[in-house]
C-alpha cells in the first residue's frame, strides 16, 4: 500500500464500469481530504500532524532512502507469497501485491505476477452473466467444522469419510514459521490456517476447531500416534499464542496497541489482531473437551478473561461471527467444557438475553449493523447458523428443555432444504466490524448470498441436533 500510494498508478476505467453509484455527492462534490480528529490531544491529533509534516518531504527535489525502502519492501511482499500464487490466502493483500509490483516494473511475464493471476482462476466465480472473484475460501474451517457435526451426529469415530477428513486436516498442519513468530519467538509451529495455503498466518481460531475435530476420530493403531502428535503440536502452538491478559487472537499475540488505530488513514474498521472473547471461549472449549481443567493456569487465565469481556446486558461480543448471538453461542458451551457451573448468575444473564431476543419465528438473528448501533444487538431475521449458535448456547446452560430451546428446534426442522442443507441468505461472518456500515448495508443485507455460510449454517445445525 505504501508504494501505491507513493507511486499513485493510474489506470483510465471504461465508461461501462464506472462505480460512481460509491460517490453519494458525485465526484466532483467529494471531499477527499483525511478527516481532522475532533480531539484535542492524544494519539489521533498527533499523528494526524505528523503525518502532515511527513507529507513535506513528497516536495523535496529528491527522496533519499525511499529506493532503498522500496527495495526492501518488495523483497518483503515477494517472499510471502504462497505457494499457490496468493498473498495470506485472501483477495486484499493479494490484489495490492500484485499491483504495487505491476507499478514497480513487474511484467506479466514474471514468476510472481504469473503465478498471482493463475491463482484468480481458483477464486473466481464465473457464469454466462456474471464473474465474481471470492474474497476468500475457508475449506480448513468448513472441513472441521462438518467433522464435527458428523460425528456428533452419530457417524461412527472410525468410519472411513471421518477418517480421511481427518487424515486431510492433519496434511494441512503448518510446520512453517511465519510472521507470528516475532511476539512468540519461542514457539514451535503447529496451527492451521483458515485457506488451502496460507502458511505465513495460521489462525488460533481454526486451530482451536481443527484439535476438537481431530480428538473425536479413531484412526487405524498405526496412524494414531500421528494424530496425537498433530494435536499435541497444535495445542502447544497455540499455548504460546496466549496473550498476556489471558485471552487468544485469531493470528497473532498481544497485538493490541491502539494508538495505530488512530493513524489517519486508519478508515478500515479492525486495523489490530486483539483477542476477543469468541476466540478464546473456542480455545477453552477446545482444553475442556480435552480433559483440561480451570486449575490449568492457561485456561484460568483464559477464563478471566472471558468474564471481564461481559457485557452490562450479559451478552459478549462476537468478532468473527454476527456478533452477540454469536459471542453468547462461543462463550456458553466453553464455560460447560470447562466444568464452569452453569447456574451462575453471569451465565444465567446470558441465557436471558438469548430468551429476550428471540425471533416470533423461533429463530434468531442479527445484522452488521449492530456492530455500530447497541440498538441493533440480536436484532435481524432469523438465520439457520444464528440460531444454532443460540441452541449451542442453552443446551450448554442446561436449558435444552426449555420452551426458547423446542421453538428454535422446530425453526431448524421447518427450514431445512430438501437437499438437507439449510438456506443462508444474510451476512453472518465478519471481516472488519464496523466498516463501511451504513443505511446502504440495510439493503445489501436483503439481496446479499454469502454461500460459504452455508456449510456453516448446516455444521452448526446438525451438532445442535445431536
Amino acid at each position: 500500500m505504501l508504494i501505491i500510494l507513493t507511486r499513485q498508478p493510474y489506470c483510465p476505467v471504461p465508461e461501462a464500469a464506472n462505480i460512481d453509484e460509491l460517490y453519494p455527492g458525485g465526484r466532483a462534490g467529494t471531499d477527499y481530504n483525511l478527516p481532522k480528529p475532533k480531539t484535542e490531544l492524544g494519539w489521533a491529533k498527533a499523528l494526524y500532524w505528523s503525518d502532515k509534516m511527513v507529507g513535506l518531504y513528497q516536495f523535496l527535489p529528491f527522496h533519499p532512502f525511499r529506493g532503498r525502502a522500496e527495495r526492501k519492501i518488495l523483497k518483503w511482499v515477494l517472499e510471502h507469497q504462497e505457494a499457490d500464487g496468493s498473498w495470506a490466502g485472501i483477495q486484499p493483500p493479494w490484489v495490492y501485491s500484485l499491483i504495487a509490483l505491476h507499478t514497480m516494473g513487474y511484467g506479466p511475464e514474471h514468476e510472481a505476477v504469473k503465478k498471482g493471476f493463475e491463482a484468480f482462476e481458483v477464486f473466481a466465480r464465473e457464469d454466462e452473466d456474471h464473474c465474481s472473484v471470492q474474497a476468500c475460501i475457508s475449506p480448513v474451517w468448513d472441513t472441521c467444522i462438518a467433522q464435527l457435526a458428523l460425528i456428533e451426529s452419530g457417524i461412527a469415530a472410525d468410519d472411513p469419510m471421518v477418517q480421511s477428513s481427518a487424515r486431510w486436516l492433519m496434511d494441512k498442519q503448518i510446520f512453517a514459521g511465519g510472521d507470528w513468530q516475532v511476539r512468540a519467538k519461542k514457539t514451535r509451529p503447529g496451527g492451521w490456517s483458515f485457506e488451502f495455503d496460507n502458511l505465513a498466518y495460521p489462525d488460533i481460531d481454526d486451530a482451536s476447531i481443527v484439535v476438537m475435530a481431530l480428538d473425536k476420530v479413531k484412526l487405524p493403531d498405526n496412524e494414531e500416534p500421528r494424530r496425537a502428535d498433530s494435536i499435541q503440536r497444535g495445542v502447544e502452538w497455540m499455548a504460546g499464542m496466549q496473550s498476556k491478559n489471558g485471552g487468544w487472537a485469531a493470528f497473532d499475540k498481544d497485538n493490541n496497541k491502539k494508538y495505530l488505530t488512530k493513524t489517519p488513514f486508519s478508515d478500515f474498521g479492525e486495523t489490530l489482531d486483539p483477542p476477543s472473547a469468541d476466540v478464546t471461549a473456542h480455545l477453552l472449549e477446545m482444553y475442556g473437551r480435552l480433559g483440561y481443567t480451570k486449575d490449568d493456569p492457561a485456561v484460568a487465565r483464559g477464563l478471566k478473561y472471558v468474564i471481564s469481556e461481559q457485557e452490562e446486558d450479559g451478552s459478549w461480543f462476537g468478532r468473527w461471527g454476527v456478533n452477540y448471538v454469536y459471542g453468547i453461542g462461543a462463550v456458553l458451551p466453553a464455560l460447560e467444557a470447562i466444568g464452569e457451573d452453569m447456574s451462575q448468575g453471569y451465565i444465567r444473564r446470558a441465557v436471558m438475553w438469548l430468551l429476550i431476543h428471540q425471533n416470533e419465528d423461533g429463530g434468531w438473528g442479527e445484522s452488521c449493523g449492530s456492530y455500530v448501533d447497541s440498538n441493533l444487538r440480536g436484532v435481524g431475521p432469523s438465520t439457520a447458523s444464528q440460531t444454532a449458535w443460540a441452541l449451542l448456547g442453552l443446551v450448554a446452560a442446561k436449558d435444552h428443555g426449555c420452551e426458547a430451546a423446542q421453538k428454535g428446534l422446530l425453526y431448524l426442522a421447518e427450514t431445512q432444504r430438501n437437499d438437507g442443507t439449510w438456506d443462508e441468505p444474510y451476512f453472518t461472518g465478519t471481516g472488519f466490524p464496523g466498516y463501511g456500515v451504513g443505511e446502504r448495508l440495510k439493503t445489501m443485507q436483503n439481496h446479499a448470498r454469502y454461500r460459504g455460510n452455508q456449510l456453516s449454517g448446516l455444521g452448526y445445525a446438525s451438532r445442535f441436533y445431536d
